[in-house]
Order: C-alpha cells, then structure tokens, then sequence
C-alpha cells in the first residue's frame, strides 16, 4: 500500500511543503593571538577525547574513518553508513568550511540545529581533513572532543580545557606540512547544556588561547547559549535532511544488508524520520531485528539462509507508535462529516483500539489539515485551537476532555466551510 494524498470530500488540497535545504549564515568574529605556554614533546598515546570513556560519545580518536552515530542494534552494521557530510556544510557548492581549511584560518565555530543532521559527523570528518590524517594516535594529540551534557561544570572547564589550550604541540619535520593546521581543536558537543557559570568561564578561555586552539561548539538550541559565546564563534545552521539525502543513505544500507521492505515502507520510514538520519537508521534497525525469525529457544537465527519476514508500511508505523494514515483519513472524515457525537466517538475508538497518543493524532490530523485549501479564517481557527489543546494536553490536561476539544476545534471549521 502507497502513501498517497486523501481527498476530504471534495475539500481541494494544495501541494505539500518540501523540505528546505540545508542553511549555513556564517558570520566573521574576532580573535587575539596571545602568548601560549609550550610543550616540548609529543602528547601522552594515553590521552582522550572525553574524561570517562563510560559516558558522553565516543571520541574521534577510538571511532572508524567513515564515521557517526553509532547505533544500538547489533543486527545492521552500525557506523559505515553514516558518512561524514562534509560536502554539506554549503549548500551553493562554495564550501565556506573547506576553504577556511585551505587558507589554515578556521575561526570558531557554532554547528546549530535538530539532532540527526550531521552535526558531530561533520566535525570529525573536518577533523581529519584538518590535519591530514587518520591516525587515532595523531588525533588525539590534536583534538579533545567533550559531551558537554556530562562534563558540563566549572571544574571541567578550568581544568581538562584549560589545561588543554594552554599547551602548544611542536610538530617534529617529519609530521609537519602545509595542510597541518598549527592549531588544536576543542569540540563541546551539546554544549547547551553547560551551565551559566562554565559557559562565563569558557568565553575568557576561547578569547585568550585563540592562537593555539579553536573551538566548535555543537548545541541543538542557540537560545541557551551565552550570547558572548555566539559571538566569539562562526555560526553555521544544520537544517533536517531532505527527503533525498536520507533516501540515497537507508537504500545504501537496505541494499548492503539485504533488508527486506517493501518501497511503501521506505516511504514511510522516511516521512516518520523528518530529516533526522539517525532515527531513520534506528527504525530501520529496530524493524530489521523484529523481522529475524527465532529458533526454538527464543534466540534470533543467524546466517546467509535465514529468511526474514518482508517489512511492510505497518511494520513502520508500528514501530514508532505513529498512526497510519488509513486511521488518520477515518478520523478526518467523520470530523469533516459526521455529526459531533458519532466524529467523538469514532475518534474515541480509534484513539484506544490502536493505542495513539492524542498528541501523536493532534500531529498528523494538523499536517492535513494545512494541506487542505480552505479560506483564511478557517486554517486560522483550526491551527489556534489545534495548539490550544495540545498546549493543555502537555501540560497535563484529561486526554478524554481534551479528545472532546479537539473534535469540537476541526468541527467548528467545518461548519465555518459549510456556511462560506
């Protein structure tokens, strides 16, 4: 079964928005060039990324050349698939990144944007076109990577960072070049989770050893960021993937795994992801791994001759708790239709017979009603009421009352369509 648009009783809909593509505003900053302490010999083989291999990400140093989110399920190869997105970071072909290598004047730098964009892939990848190697023993001299969500203090700060920046390697002959950067580079993933006072500290940090390291600083949301640190970085906005992008990347690994799923489902699957890579590749996995039949001790069978059951579209939604499609036209059909006590209950039925979260249905009845071409007003009341409930319903709201308010929201634009 296809995914395909459902007509409302003669309501026209218009086309759907397509996904933007990726954004990137850079923005120039200012730097000093201060006096760095020395260091006279190579960097301990010893040293990582991170203060507790336990928690946080991986570093760069202990992760593949080709390299990303890692993924839980042992069932698909994990990291091959998930490249660095390195020709991504302009969009316009001319790659301000790259060419901040190529003059060896990369500023700091500010990677924004929802999670499972590439953000970190990104960095790594830079990482190891900065300095022309893939070497763990070679990264880790030169780059410290922190999850700023764990090591997230003051302490951390003043010590591990500090310490970091305030030593400069002497590269021998031998391993220097010219495409060798002469600095070292920090990368504070999810740095907006640092606190107020290690984020004032970290501002001084950046300024002073600007001629020995710089900084990426990775965050989903910039709005919990000190705003001296957004000014001191070169800002660069990840938008979610496009539709295209995660489709060449899950058929790379539907065709290198030998997954079997009908193209219904791969539509799907990308819809459900919403330009996030990694929660495509973690549905993908999940569905694979449900899909491996069990011998008869309950353990999956493994092998060249296994044969896996065929993952469907309802195999999908099932897999992410979203409502299909079929449940979503029933539920704006007697919306649109029926009277307010047969719409209530059939949305009532279907909400508990299939298990749905309201705010799942809240979702998907609003994206169709957005493509409907109604008048102004309509659309207006709709999205208003539509947010109202969902608003209520976050905020722990009766899922029964706030049911009955939603049904009475799409209604009251009906019947505003019945009286045009």
């Amino acid at each position: 079964m296809s995914l395909q648009q459902p007509r409302y009783h003669g309501i026209p809909q218009s086309h759907p928005v397509q996904p933007r593509p990726l954004q990137l505003r850079p923005s120039t900053t200012n730097m000093s060039d201060d006096e760095m302490d020395l260091d006279d010999g190579p960097g301990d083989a010893s040293i990582t990324f991170s203060t507790s291999e336990a928690k946080g990400k991986r570093s760069a140093a202990n992760l593949p050349v080709e390299v990303g989110d890692s993924l839980p399920c042992p069932t698909i190869s994990q990291i091959r698939f998930h490249k660095p997105p390195l020709d991504r970071t302009n969009a316009d072909g001319d790659i301000a990144v790259t060419k901040f290598i190529e003059q060896n004047k990369l500023p700091h730098l500010l990677f924004y944007g929802p999670p499972g964009t590439g953000k970190t892939s990104t960095i790594l990848a830079l990482a190891r076109r900065i300095y022309s190697t893939t070497s763990e023993a070679t990264l880790r001299h030169h780059v410290l990577e922190l999850n700023a969500s764990d090591d997230r203090g003051i302490d951390v700060v003043r010590e591990q960072i500090k310490t970091f920046a305030s030593t400069k390697q002497i590269f021998s002959k031998q391993e220097s070049s010219a495409s060798t950067a002469h600095f070292k580079l920090i990368v504070l993933d999810e740095a907006d989770a640092m606190t107020a006072t290690a984020q004032n500290a970290l501002r001084r940090i950046m300024e002073k050893y600007t001629a020995n390291v710089r900084f990426c600083i990775i965050a989903n949301y910039t709005h919990k960021l000190n705003a001296a640190l957004l000014s001191r970085c070169t800002r660069f906005r990840f938008s979610p993937l496009p539709i295209a992008a995660l489709r060449r990347r899950v058929e790379h690994v539907i065709e290198n795994e030998g997954v079997r799923i009908a193209p219904s489902a791969v539509s799907a699957l990308l819809t459900l992801s919403r330009g996030d890579m990694r929660r495509a590749l973690n549905v993908l996995q999940a569905c694979f791994a449900g899909s491996t039949p069990l011998d008869e001790k309950g353990v999956a069978k493994t092998g060249p001759d296994v044969q896996r059951e065929l993952i469907t579209e309802t195999t999908i939604y099932e897999c992410v708790a979203a409502p299909h499609p079929e449940d979503i036209q029933a539920i704006m059909n007697t919306l649109l239709t029926e009277d307010m006590t047969t719409a209530l209950l059939t949305v009532s039925r279907i909400k508990t017979l299939k298990g749905l979260a309201l705010t799942d249905i809240l979702q998907a009845v609003a994206e169709e009603l957005c493509r409907l071409e109604v008048a102004a007003a309509v659309r207006v009341q709709w999205l208003a009421g539509l947010a109202e409930i969902e608003g209520r319903v976050a905020a722990g709201g009766n899922e029964s009352v706030q049911t009955a308010g939603f049904a009475g929201v799409v209604k009251t634009g009906a019947e505003m369509i019945a009286k045009s």
